[in-house]
């Protein structure tokens, strides 16, 4: 029998269940929070610190580029300045774990409507069913964005339910969603391209090893 030496790592890859998939997706995400949290903080202050009086926060002097924010934070406010909002940052971890199944079902509904597979969609297919799955995990998830950015201005670490009881009572349900359109906008084109540019580059790469070709010294008898 000749040989195929793709096929047992072929093998490999098919027999990981998709939840040990979702379950990396959601620890690299909880990882990359906790890693970038510092770099969040530093942002949101960056972004508002000449808006002190609008926002109810006053800051000593500006911060005068991300360097400076950071030393300061962790001056002035210790470590735990730094992992304001950390909470609801992984809580927005759950968004990987809504995206890339509803991503996967609008793939297969797309493919069954076309009567084709799942390989075969064209890259205006992929591009939607990735908008698709954006969209529906921002829109269940966006909420931990708002509170993440009102934790990290105030410079708190903990009272999650403190903040989720003033934004909705001083602004309802529409005030966990303040920015969502902009973040749209700037979301699912990346998505689109993300998503799809993968796809297409992955058949391009698996097609030679899928092909059954296989070179002439690995054919029976040779």
């Amino acid at each position: 029998m000749g040989y195929d030496p793709g096929g047992a790592a072929r093998g490999a890859e098919a027999s990981v269940p998709f939840g040990v998939n979702m379950l990396a997706a959601g620890g690299a995400g909880a990882i990359t929070a906790v890693a970038t949290n510092p770099l969040w903080v530093v942002k949101a202050r960056l972004q508002i610190q000449d808006m002190g009086v609008v926002v109810g926060r006053h800051f000593k002097a500006p911060y005068r580029n991300t360097f400076d924010a950071l030393r300061r934070i962790a001056l002035e406010e210790g470590v735990r300045g730094l992992y304001c909002g950390l909470t609801p940052a992984l809580l927005g971890t759950a968004h990987v774990l809504i995206q890339f199944p509803a991503y996967e079902a609008v793939k297969e509904r797309l493919a069954r409507d076309a009567g084709s597979s799942v390989s075969d969609l064209n890259a205006l297919q992929l591009s939607a069913a990735s908008i698709v799955g954006k969209l529906v995990a921002s829109t269940c998830t966006y909420p931990h964005e708002v509170i993440r950015s009102r934790m990290q201005v105030a410079g708190e670490t903990s009272g999650i339910g403190k903040q989720v009881k003033e934004i909705f009572r001083d602004d309802g349900m529409r005030g966990f969603y303040r920015g969502f359109f902009v973040n749209l906008v700037r979301t699912l084109p990346t998505a689109a391209i993300t998503f799809t540019s993968y796809e297409l580059i992955a058949r391009h790469l698996q097609a030679p090893a899928g092909d059954g070709i296989r070179p002439p010294q690995e054919i029976d008898g040779g």
